[in-house]
């Protein structure tokens, strides 16, 4: 009996990075992120609240795109510059942006970070729905756009 070579199988790192943030959409699984603070555990998220750098960082950590899981948007910057994401100008797809920071009702200065999809759209956390959402990707004014060369090719 002859054999059968199994057929060469190339893993696309971009289609499936792209995947799995449209997949995320809607997802509960950023609500919470647990720290001690003076002494006691409090979710840092405030239920989803603030889980974009979180929601963001959890995926590229998956791809192996930067190095650890974040809960702030400077920090998930700072691992991004370190990690070789460099500035773009045009977005594409799979582009990580940062927005203008914008206050929320409470008064406070938040930044904002999710990614490109394509067609002028993006996924980041919705604080509202307390999960990930579709939405036009200037939604506020982008401040920065970050490609990685790891997604450049595809392996095709």
């Amino acid at each position: 009996m002859g054999s059968t070579a199994s057929p060469k199988v190339t893993p696309l790192k971009l289609e499936t990075y792209l995947g799995v943030v449209k997949n995320s959409v809607g997802t509960h699984m950023f609500r919470n992120f647990y720290a001690l603070i003076k002494g006691k555990p409090q979710d840092i998220m405030r239920q989803g609240d603030l889980s974009c750098a979180f929601f963001v960082s959890f995926v590229l950590v998956g791809f192996s795109l930067i190095k650890s899981i974040h809960g702030t948007v400077d920090g998930t910057k700072k691992d991004l510059v370190s990690s070789g994401w460099k500035r773009t100008r045009k977005p594409r797809p799979g582009c990580i942006i940062i927005w203008e920071p914008k206050i929320n009702k409470r008064g406070e200065s938040h930044k904002h970070i999710g990614f490109y999809i394509g067609n002028r759209k993006a996924v980041s956390n919705d604080s509202i729905k307390r999960a990930p959402n579709i939405h036009v990707y200037n939604i506020r004014k982008v401040d920065e756009l970050y490609w990685h060369t790891k997604l450049n090719s595809s392996g095709r």
